[in-house]
């Protein structure tokens, strides 16, 4: 992994995504990306009344580059910056957009946004929902609670679905994994209709052998009929530092039952959220 990817609002809400991007960004080693994205208004809605001030355009990007500059001083200290940590102010229309359009250009391995704390869902601090992020972005999606106040990613926690997309994704966790010496807990929660769980999680461990070497890795299967509830006590179990899930696109019974089990992980907020979907997670850049 080479990049992350930080994006904030200036709020106090992002403050501890952007203490948690530092603190990752200096554990693995990598580059990372502290960006802002900004909508540039048209004076009047129109391109001729916007002649006579030239130096408007050029005046909005300092300002937002001096604002990101005093928001990384205020919550990393004076001695943030390094040749390993740019700062790129992006203006577009789209929060969304713009922010893809600068994940692309940097070939970023990860987004990482803060969320909206005390709400019963887990919007992102830019404005948009979880679910449309996950959606449409190029590379997979970390969401920092607003009251994390430590970094040390030891116990990683992926719900697996015992399908082939899951190994790919894992083959990526992996590489997230394997800098920080953090154990990889892969847990699937069957109902009790699922009476073939033991030998799909057989198969899936022999599949994922052949594919994946990394030795520290470890199964779990549970059978219960509320499968958020005995996710979220495994989590607590476990100490969890991460969750990883992965969004499908499958139709079906099956991705209904995922796909609520995405909402209600993103709603429950107590633990960071990296989501992954089907159309990134075969190009994650390492």
């Amino acid at each position: 992994m080479k990049t992350i990817l930080y994006a904030t609002d200036y709020s106090e809400n992002s403050a501890a995504a952007l203490k948690y991007a530092y603190a990752l960004n200096n554990q693995l080693g990598t580059r990372l990306v502290i960006t802002h994205v900004f909508d540039y208004p048209t004076v009047l809605g129109t391109e001729e009344l916007s002649e006579p001030f030239p130096n408007l355009e050029k005046d909005n990007f300092k300002m937002h580059r001096s604002n990101l500059e005093k928001f990384c001083n205020e919550h990393l200290g004076k001695d943030w910056n390094a040749p390993n940590i740019q700062l790129e102010i992006v203006e577009n229309k789209s929060v969304i957009h713009g922010l893809f359009t600068i994940a692309n250009e940097w070939h970023a391995n990860i987004i990482l946004v803060g969320m909206k704390g005390g709400s019963g869902v887990r919007e992102l601090i830019m404005g948009s929902t979880t679910k449309q992020l996950i959606e449409n972005a190029p590379c997979p999606i970390l969401a920092i609670p607003a009251d994390m106040s430590h970094v040390e990613i030891k116990t990683i926690v992926y719900a697996t679905d015992f399908e082939e997309e899951d190994i790919h994704t894992i083959k990526s966790l992996v590489e997230i994994a394997k800098p920080l010496d953090a154990k990889i807990n892969v847990v699937h929660i069957s109902t009790k209709k699922e009476y073939k769980g033991d030998m799909q999680m057989e198969w899936f461990k022999d599949a994922l052998k052949e594919q994946v070497t990394y030795k520290n890795i470890e199964f779990k299967l549970f059978i219960s009929d509320d499968i958020f509830d005995s996710l979220r006590v495994y989590l607590g179990d476990v100490g969890a530092d991460l969750v990883v899930m992965l969004e499908r696109e499958k139709k079906g019974l099956k991705k209904w039952l995922h796909q609520d089990l995405v909402k209600k992980m993103e709603s429950y907020g107590r633990v960071p959220l990296m989501s992954f979907n089907e159309r990134n997670h075969q190009t994650f850049n390492y």
